[in-house]
């Protein structure tokens, strides 16, 4: 099995697991180097993990031994660092959102094609043991044809637990743009492309008070709407709704529900790669907990990165890929779009379903 080089470009939060997971989980990937701007970030990850070495970034853009460089910048640097991947001829795979804008992900799109490389991007929740059962159910007939389906993310915000806020309150954030690609993401794998969007919008609180402790008392001014619903049609026919909403103090609703024409589907949260999928078929008194068909279900981030690099070794096309991120990008604008406009969107973007995951897969392998 080839061992695919890559380099991890930001240490923040989120990438300790996918250290943890690069390094000794996936057995067809090695973390060659990594960077930051912050020297302190660095020096703690090669300190758990000493076969990663420090390095620039423009050092591991010059390094020809590294192939993906999986990007874990704040999304303001998603595109720049993702085109300057591209420009030295390496795959590069973003976390989530793939870009901020359309016109950015049009370009990095098309400069991957030119280059004869590749773009990917998180979530790869996905892929994880609950929607790939969910996956198997939908495509094994379980629920019949989907008609519909519903998808919730209710909170109120991050301003009381997050240490740094204000992002998720400024161009960029928001509840859709921050945990909307698990949801979007997850409709789309289980059901397909969308061809048309509706939404509407509010900002309920317009500003912030930080409660965490670190700028406890601080004001923030909400510069998105923090409550957005939206109305998807999917090409193969069925109506989907998605709220999102950092407004809300509590709520009951599910995750996701799939419903068909003989039986209905609830979907584990997408933001996690187990969950226990439910099942209330045509008929049936009561709903129906099913063992998973599929591993991965505990915390699998940059499995992404790792199908990409078996990928490409395989010749096939990745399932994280730059076309489905792309798409769900474009899914999220339209829904604040359509509320700006006052009129539905029709999407020019569209992506091929992501092949499921074999079923029996051996922990740290892919196909």
């Amino acid at each position: 099995m080839k061992k695919t080089n890559v380099a991890i470009v930001g240490c923040g939060n989120i990438s300790g697991i996918y250290f943890e997971n690069l390094c000794k989980v996936f057995k067809n990937v090695t973390v060659k180097a990594c960077a930051d701007l912050d020297p302190e970030r660095t020096a703690a990850k090669v300190e758990k993990y000493p076969d990663v070495q420090v390095a620039t970034l423009e050092a591991i853009l010059a390094d020809p031994e590294i192939e993906i460089i999986v990007n874990l910048t704040t999304p303001q640097g998603h595109f720049p660092v993702a085109m300057q991947a591209i420009e030295a001829g390496k795959s590069v795979h973003n976390e989530k959102p793939v870009v901020l804008t359309r016109d950015e992900g049009k370009q990095l799109l098309a400069a991957a094609t030119t280059k004869g490389v590749r773009v990917g991007s998180a979530p790869d929740t996905f892929m994880g043991g609950g929607i790939q059962t969910c996956r198997k159910l939908i495509d094994d007939g379980w629920i019949g044809d989907p008609i519909g389906a519903q998808a919730f993310m209710l909170c109120h915000g991050h301003e009381s637990w997050h240490p740094d806020p204000e992002f998720y309150y400024k161009v960029g954030g928001g509840p859709m743009f921050d945990m909307g690609p698990y949801y979007v993401t997850a409709l789309v794998s289980l059901l397909g492309p969308v061809k048309r969007v509706s939404g509407s919008t509010r900002i309920t609180f317009p500003q912030r008070t930080i409660t965490s402790a670190k700028k406890y008392g601080n004001k923030v001014d909400v510069d998105v709407p923090t409550h957005v619903t939206g109305i998807m049609d999917f090409a193969s026919g069925a109506i989907g709704t998605i709220t999102t909403s950092f407004d809300v103090w509590g709520s009951d609703t599910p995750c996701i529900e799939i419903f068909g024409t003989e039986g209905s589907l609830s979907v584990p949260d997408p933001n996690t790669f187990g969950g226990v999928p439910r099942v209330k078929r045509m008929g049936a008194d009561a709903w129906s907990d099913l063992p998973l068909t599929h591993g991965y279900a505990e915390n699998a981030r940059g499995i992404g990165p790792a199908d990409m690099a078996a990928a490409i070794e395989n010749d096939r096309p990745h399932r994280a890929n730059g076309e489905l991120a792309y798409h769900v990008l474009d899914i999220m604008h339209a829904v604040h779009d359509s509320s700006d406009q006052g009129q539905r969107i029709e999407l020019e973007s569209t992506c091929e379903r992501p092949a499921p995951l074999p079923a029996g897969l051996l922990k740290g392998m892919l196909d």
